[in-house]
């Protein structure tokens, strides 16, 4: 652990899957120096707290279970808590039920840590991140859903298997909605430090609409499949939930695709994920992508299907 790291606390609201195995993640990377585990069942965080806390010896991180009181002084709060998604669900269906718990929990957040960071991974994640910017006040860099992290982390992990290369040296980010509305950005993926069309021309490898839709259908359906399968998705969404954290704990100016709130292809006001420079103040977007003009227009309906539900629920 670094000295930096060990003036640092984080808070997770919410002890189901996702907040304990991202609290879990956390402990083991040794990124901050407290973690706080707070959730509406509090024999839940108390158990996995005090299970996770027979593993700290393994650190110098301590972890302890808490109420929204404890996100005081955090340099970042994690949000889990919510409804999971269920098979055959859309995250946008979920949206009701969720947005009824952040009117209720965000506040109190805010109340607490006035000056944190906060970082949504409840689903749907877009929505929710605008709903956690206009129930806290926060200003909007200071607000951050996971987003597309995680979708870019599938869409590598899916051409690293489609051209036989590691992942780490295939650079390319999926932008928009986390969902269905998501968007691959074709135009500007690269592999090796060479345009993918170039690389595959080079290497004799396909690189038609057949295979580009085959590896974006299995990018944008990977947690419907996981969810299918298993019930929920966990790990990934943990280990990227740490890397977000990680460059704003270390401020590092780090860039990640992260959902934030602003104003995208001509619609106002709605959140959605583009490369974003994070660091202790939040994430900046700094620099717009150079988009083709499909991938342009992708964007504009992302952002009205997001806005859309935005809407409903104010109503």
């Amino acid at each position: 652990m670094t000295g930096h790291a060990k003036s640092h606390k984080v808070a997770i609201i919410g002890a189901g899957s996702v907040g304990a195995t991202t609290a879990y993640a956390l402990l083991l990377s040794g990124l901050v120096a407290e973690i706080v585990l707070i959730d509406i069942d509090e024999n839940r965080a108390i158990g996995e707290a005090t299970d996770m806390a027979h593993a700290a010896h393994f650190t110098q991180t301590r972890i302890r279970a808490g109420t929204y009181a404890d996100c005081d002084n955090a340099a970042a709060v994690i949000i889990t808590a919510g409804v999971n998604q269920k098979p055959g669900q859309s995250r946008l269906d979920l949206v009701k039920t969720n947005y009824a718990v952040f009117e209720s929990m965000v506040p109190q957040i805010a109340a607490a840590a006035p000056d944190t960071i906060l970082i949504v991974a409840t689903n749907p994640v877009d929505v929710l991140t605008h709903a956690a910017h206009k129930l806290s006040g926060f200003p909007v860099q200071r607000v951050i859903g996971s987003g597309t992290a995680m979708d870019t982390t599938r869409f590598r992990h899916e051409l690293g298997k489609a051209y036989s290369v590691n992942p780490r040296n295939v650079h390319a980010i999926i932008i928009g909605e986390h969902g269905d509305s998501q968007i691959p950005v074709w135009s500007l993926a690269t592999i090796g430090s060479m345009r993918l069309k170039d690389y595959c021309s080079q290497a004799g490898k396909p690189f038609d609409k057949e295979h580009t839709d085959g590896v974006s259908k299995r990018t944008r359906e990977a947690a419907y499949e996981l969810i299918k399968r298993k019930g929920k998705t966990n790990y990934g969404v943990a280990s990227v939930l740490v890397s977000i954290l990680d460059p704003i704990i270390n401020n590092a100016d780090a860039i990640v695709t992260v959902s934030r709130v602003g104003n995208y292809e001509g619609v106002e006001d709605v959140a959605l994920s583009m490369p974003c420079k994070l660091n202790r103040d939040g994430a900046h977007q700094d620099v717009p992508l150079l988009l083709d003009a499909d991938e342009r227009e992708a964007v504009r309906k992302s952002a009205l299907s997001i806005k859309e539900v935005i809407e409903s629920c104010k109503s």
